[in-house]
């Protein structure tokens, strides 16, 4: 699976820890189901292209 963060609308930057981070807060049962089994995929991925974070910023 590729994962897809870095296009997602819920991937957002942290200036403090100076690290991007997923704000969805997932539990560990759900980041296991989305990241690790197979063919796993994120429930939560929202698309969003450079334009659409630009704004959210």
């Amino acid at each position: 699976m590729d994962c897809l963060c870095e296009t997602c609308w819920y991937y957002d930057y942290d200036q403090e820890a100076d690290e991007y981070y997923c704000m969805m807060e997932l539990d560990e049962d759900e980041f296991y189901r989305a990241f690790v089994q197979p063919q796993g995929r994120c429930p939560y991925y929202r698309q969003g292209d450079d334009y659409t974070l630009a704004r959210r910023q």
